[in-house]
């Protein structure tokens, strides 16, 4: 509604920023995150940790982690989780480009931060696996969301969230 109440030229405006934005941005060639360069900014950035990469299943995935100014690594974009009732397997996704950077860098750790679904934790055991023989290989710990009721959370929520436990500081 708000489109069709604003002036065509405005429309037109934005129809031509989307086509544009759609013919500029691409993939990263290191790590497949959505880009308007061969590489990314993350990639390009030296301040970077080198030998830790974040793996995630979708750019969106990048986003929100970045938002948190948590994580310094780098990251690698599978281009989503094996699937195979969607016709979707490892060779459909960014995997033999992850285990060629882990086995040709200097890479300390792997982090898996994929969504835990049935897809999720399938790509997880199986990048796990594959990656285990070069390097050390951590996933994100999964729990309550903040201002989450433990009533209404699911057990394998709860189950995750005592497995991720930390010591207080």
């Amino acid at each position: 509604m708000h489109l069709i109440k604003r002036p065509e030229k405005d429309v037109q405006a934005l129809a031509q920023a989307l086509i544009d934005a759609k013919k500029q941005v691409g993939l990263c060639k290191v790590c497949f995150h959505l880009s308007a360069e061969p590489v990314c900014n993350i990639c390009r950035n030296q301040n970077r940790d080198r030998t830790t990469i974040c793996i995630v299943a979708d750019s969106r995935d990048v986003i929100a982690l970045e938002k948190t100014r948590e994580f310094r690594g780098l990251y690698h974009v599978l281009g989503g989780t094996i699937s195979p009732m969607d016709g979707i397997g490892p060779e459909q996704l960014h995997i033999s480009s992850l285990v060629q950077r882990v086995t040709k860098e200097q890479i300390k750790e792997v982090i898996l931060a994929i969504s835990p679904s049935v897809e999720g934790e399938t790509t997880t055991l199986y990048i796990g696996q594959l990656l285990k023989p070069f390097t050390k290989v951590t996933r994100i710990a999964f729990g309550l969301p903040m201002g989450g009721d433990l009533e209404y959370a699911d057990e394998v929520t709860l189950a995750r969230a005592l497995e991720g436990r930390r010591e207080l500081d």
